[in-house]
């Protein structure tokens, strides 16, 4: 047990421990202080020029260090698990935009016309990196097959996730153009390829500094935010949202996460996957990111953005809140060689150091 206490220096001290089942993530409290900052203090006219432009060049910034951060022998090796590549594929790119079909029913009398293009939205985007191998080393399971998972889903959402918007959305994600999806493979695609093929001169360099691009990374999201939102605020659409149907948002996201959680966990027992195999794909299928579905929503909905990313704002709050609760339970789950009725997955390698939950 105490060896699971070590990802941080201060985590044994009695002033900071907290009931189990309360994972308190600073980032969280973090993205919610963005919000009331650029709810108090948006960024307007020369200063919203210069905060656009900052998280442009953030975001470039974020999917070069994806990039360079990926191992090409890794993303080789990690092929090899091609059926767990395809189920979590399958969960992030057919089973969450079903589901987001299927709530088109709650229009107008639960939710209103722009929340649920936004939770449709949140249903097409890739799924996570950093959080999905976080949460499957905490509960022992296939980290190398997690961290291929998110990668491979990141590198297909920056194509798939406007296609599928211009096909479910149409025009209700900003008149969608194949100048929208060039602009998206501009600023995601293109730092990503630029990440790997530097990846032989800089790699040494990001491994040894881990931490601190982990900071990097949150604050270019928190940059994003930041200016999405205020451009929310400048254009005065957040009176279109009462507090009622925001509640209303988070008990269908409730909904939509458990049922995720269910689904790839069983689905891939029923497939015949071992538990350490399962864990990654529960993890990495069920979540949605953070740091590519906002530059997105930014390019697809334009000055309605910030509303648009609302659903997907709460659905990382919730998805942080509720995988570390069943990450750590799963953490206390016996060992796999002692359960000789399932399959068994692939040797789990030692726990890497956890570089936070960003998104």
């Amino acid at each position: 047990m105490n060896r699971r206490r070590t990802t941080s220096p201060s985590s044994s001290s009695p002033p900071r421990r907290l009931p189990s089942w309360l994972p308190v993530d600073p980032y969280i409290l973090a993205l919610l202080g963005t919000v009331a900052l650029a709810a108090l203090l948006p960024a307007c006219g020369t200063a919203a020029d210069v905060a656009g432009g900052a998280s442009t060049g953030a975001v470039a910034l974020l999917f070069f260090l994806y990039g360079a951060r990926l191992s090409t022998r890794e993303a080789m090796d990690g092929l090899k698990s091609w059926r767990l590549h395809l189920t979590v594929l399958a969960c992030t790119f057919l089973m969450f935009p079903l589901l987001g079909l299927a709530a088109r029913g709650l229009v107008p009398f639960v939710l209103t016309p722009e929340l649920y293009s936004g939770l449709l939205f949140l249903c097409l985007v890739p799924s996570t990196i950093q959080s999905s191998i976080a949460f499957t080393s905490m509960a022992r399971g296939n980290v190398p097959a997690a961290i291929c998972a998110g990668s491979f889903s990141s590198i297909a959402g920056i194509v798939v996730t406007p296609l599928l918007a211009a096909l479910l959305l149409g025009g209700g994600a900003n008149g969608f153009s194949p100048d929208s999806l060039l602009r998206i493979v501009a600023q995601l695609l293109l730092p990503f390829v630029a990440g790997q093929l530097l990846r032989r001169w800089v790699g040494g360099f990001l491994t040894r500094h881990r931490t601190l691009l982990g900071r990097v990374d949150r604050g270019s999201i928190l940059l994003v935010v930041y200016t999405a939102f205020s451009q929310g605020m400048v254009a005065g659409i957040w009176h279109q949202v009462t507090p009622g149907r925001l509640g209303a948002l988070f008990a269908v996201e409730v909904v939509l996460l458990a049922a995720m959680l269910t689904v790839s966990w069983y689905g891939a027992r029923r497939l015949g996957f071992g538990r350490a195999d399962r864990v990654a794909i529960q993890f990495a299928g069920s979540k949605k990111s953070l740091a590519a579905g906002l530059p997105m929503a930014s390019v697809l909905f334009g000055a309605q953005a910030s509303l648009a990313v609302m659903p997907l704002m709460l659905f990382h709050m919730l998805q942080l809140v509720v995988c570390a609760m069943i990450a750590k339970r799963r953490s206390l789950d016996p060992q796999p060689d002692a359960l000789p009725d399932e399959p068994q997955g692939k040797p789990l390698p030692k726990e890497p150091a956890r570089e936070g939950l960003p998104a």
